[in-house]
C-alpha cells in the first residue's frame, strides 16, 4: 500500500490547472444555494507541500473576475478512498499562507463591510493575509488553519478531488468528506 502512495505522490508532482470554469454549489448568508464559478491552478511540491491559486468569477464563462485566492500548506494522506481504485482520502491544511486578492470594487465593498477587523482597507488588485485570522466571509477562525478533508484521484494526466456536496457543505469533517469526483484538473 506505501509504494502504491508513494508513486501516486511522484506521479503528482507538478502542475495543474482547470480545464474550464468549474461550478460548485455554495451558500448565501440566509442558507440559499449559489453557484460559485471558479478556476484551479494547483502546483504539488516535495515533502507534501501544495500551493492552490483559485479565481473565483461572477459568470460560468470565467470573464468577470472577482476575487484570486491563494492557499499554501500541506496535504496529510489519511489511506485509500473507496470511490475509486488508487483514490486517496487527502487533509488539505492551510498551514504556510491564505491570501486574499478582491479583483472588482463591488468585492472590496463587501469585504470593507464584512472584514474590517484586523485588516487594511480592502482595495482592487492588493492582497491581504487571512492566515490565521477571522475571515468571517469564508468561516476562518482567529488562530486556526484552514482544512479540508477531502480525496484524490489520479488518472494519467487529469486530477481528480472530491466533488463539492449538492447541499453546499464545505469538506469541514470526515462525515463531509467527498463521496463524487470533481471535474479533473490537466497537467500543465
Amino acid at each position: 500500500m506505501e509504494t502504491d502512495v508513494t508513486k501516486i505522490k511522484e506521479a503528482l508532482l507538478g502542475n495543474w490547472e482547470s480545464i474550464a470554469t468549474e461550478v460548485r454549489p455554495s451558500k448565501n448568508p440566509d442558507g440559499s444555494l449559489k453557484p460559485f464559478y471558479l478556476k484551479r491552478a494547483f502546483k504539488y511540491l516535495p515533502s507534501d507541500r501544495f500551493e492552490l491559486n483559485v479565481v473565483n468569477s461572477a459568470d460560468p464563462n470565467g470573464a468577470v473576475p472577482l476575487a484570486q485566492i491563494k492557499i499554501v500548506g500541506h496535504m496529510k494522506w489519511q489511506g485509500a478512498h473507496p470511490i475509486a481504485p488508487g483514490a486517496q482520502k487527502v487533509d488539505f491544511i492551510a498551514d504556510e499562507a491564505y491570501e486574499v486578492t478582491p479583483l472588482v470594487q463591488g468585492f472590496v465593498d463587501v469585504l470593507n463591510k464584512v472584514a474590517s477587523d484586523g485588516y487594511a482597507p480592502w482595495t482592487v488588485n492588493a492582497s491581504q493575509s487571512i492566515f490565521g485570522k477571522t475571515f468571517v466571509p469564508f468561516g476562518l477562525k482567529q488562530g486556526t488553519n484552514f482544512m479540508e478533508y477531502d480525496l484524490v484521484y489520479l488518472r494519467g494526466d487529469l486530477l481528480f478531488w472530491g466533488a463539492r456536496n449538492i447541499d453546499g457543505r464545505g469538506f469541514d469533517t470526515e462525515q463531509n468528506r467527498p463521496t463524487n469526483l470533481q471535474i479533473p484538473l490537466i497537467r500543465k
